[in-house]
């Protein structure tokens, strides 16, 4: 009887372990190596390198906040743009919070992009477009006592194109358009305060 008990699963047992073997091990590094081969950056979460320290992400907003420095979207991450709690707010066109404070933003900053009043789905949403940049231009020169020209023109040289020329819009991303101010006004910091 035990004899025919270890016969009748020895088929499942060795099945269980090969599937094991090859979609829990094989396939997973095979899917790695090529993303390691083919496309390192992305596959490393695009890590954005400044003197040999990570300063962060390029897929991942981050909260700068100083006046020399073009701001990204609101996030409804967390506590403000903590990429572990990824995701939107969940809240309604009409809900009252919401409401509340999309007014506040628009009365704190008249005339800005829509993009800069609205959360992204993710609440990490590393880019802005290329108006609500330029929107930001004067502010980041008074802040930075760089003639407005200069600041405008890193914007227009910072703006991505459509993937495959049609796919999305055009976009800035907020963290590489930081780090190209600071090298065009010649100061290493990187501060979100």
């Amino acid at each position: 009887m035990f004899d025919d008990l270890v016969r009748a699963l020895r088929p499942a047992l060795v099945l269980t372990v090969l599937l094991f073997a090859l979609t829990g091990l094989a396939y997973p590094a095979a899917i790695t190596a090529v993303a390691q081969a083919l496309f390192p950056d992305a596959a490393n979460g695009s890590l954005v390198v400044r003197d040999g320290r990570v300063i962060g992400s390029g897929l991942i907003a981050q909260g700068f906040a100083a006046p020399g420095y073009f701001h990204p979207r609101p996030s409804a991450a967390g506590k403000g743009y903590d990429p572990t709690a990824s995701g939107g707010s969940n809240l309604g066109p009409t809900s009252r919070a919401l409401i509340d404070r999309v007014a506040a933003d628009v009365r704190a900053n008249p005339g800005a992009p829509a993009d800069l009043l609205t959360t992204s789905g993710s609440g990490l949403d590393p880019d802005i477009s290329p108006q609500a940049a330029q929107w930001q231009v004067r502010r980041v020169a008074a802040a930075r006592h760089i003639d407005e020209a200069r600041i405008a023109g890193l914007v227009a040289a910072s703006v991505e194109t459509p993937l495959l020329g049609f796919l999305g819009e055009p976009h800035i991303n907020v963290l590489k358009l930081n780090l190209a101010l600071d090298k065009l006004a010649g100061t290493g910091a990187h501060s979100t305060r």
